[in-house]
């Protein structure tokens, strides 16, 4: 903890993203920290490097809830057998990218692992916007390829999405009229007022997303790259427990 600073309860319904360059400065942003954050989102780029799996093993060892983000996307029997190796190996949540194959080949590779691992799945990156899509080739926009998605991920059987704070209301709405009212909503793309939304195109604020309906938030550089790594993270946390 940062010296002259309070000690900070954490909230669960927080993950902060451990976008950082290396393990070792992941490592160092975790021990700064440390009881002020209970769940971490370790990305591609920390997963990638020498180390990066046994990193997020680590801090499931050391009691820290762990998302790997790894937004698997390829044939159904290599995102079975991928999903279910991170499952053995251990994680709170994991990501696959929402397309009908990818979905049910991970819900098979989860469930064959027999871990308590939730799978979301990535709805529309929140990187995008209608504009992308339509580059991407895509005929609807950012809202409507939401919608269809959740609704194909509620019939493959996933645990929940990773959406949009903007597209939150409407995903929970889905949820609950389809019986799912455990379903998660994961949303990154969140910022506390005054803080710039980098390449986010669809934010909210904290309060805002809880507020639609999502369950979780992640959020990484407003904590991450604040001077009071532990400052930041605690006044998010204050915001919700508002909510």
């Amino acid at each position: 903890m940062t010296p002259g600073t309070t000690p900070a309860r954490s909230d669960s319904r927080l993950i902060v993203g451990l976008d950082l360059p290396s393990v070792d400065a992941a490592r160092a942003m975790v021990d700064r920290l440390g009881d002020a954050v209970s769940f971490y989102k370790v990305g591609l780029t920390l997963l990638a490097r020498p180390g990066g799996v046994a990193f997020a093993h680590a801090l499931r060892a050391e009691g820290k809830s762990v998302f790997q983000d790894w937004k698997l996307h390829d044939i159904g029997a290599q995102v079975e057998g991928a999903a279910r190796a991170v499952a053995e190996g251990g994680c709170d949540l994991l990501t696959v990218h929402a397309e009908p194959q990818v979905m049910r080949g991970a819900v098979k590779g989860r469930d064959a692992a027999g871990s308590g691992t939730k799978l979301l799945a990535v709805t529309v990156l929140t990187s995008l916007s209608d504009a992308d899509l339509i580059e991407l080739g895509y005929g609807c926009s950012a809202p409507d390829l939401v919608e269809r998605r959740v609704r194909q991920a509620l019939d493959c059987g996933v645990d929940g999405v990773v959406s949009s704070p903007l597209e939150a209301a409407r995903v929970r709405e889905i949820a609950v009229a389809a019986g799912r009212p455990d379903f998660l909503i994961v949303t990154p793309g969140v910022r506390p007022a005054g803080v710039d939304k980098g390449d986010q195109q669809r934010v909210a604020t904290p309060a805002d997303a809880l507020r639609s309906g999502a369950t979780h938030l992640v959020v990484a550089r407003p904590v991450v790259g604040a001077d009071d790594p532990v400052r930041a993270a605690a006044a998010i946390a204050a915001e919700m427990s508002a909510v």
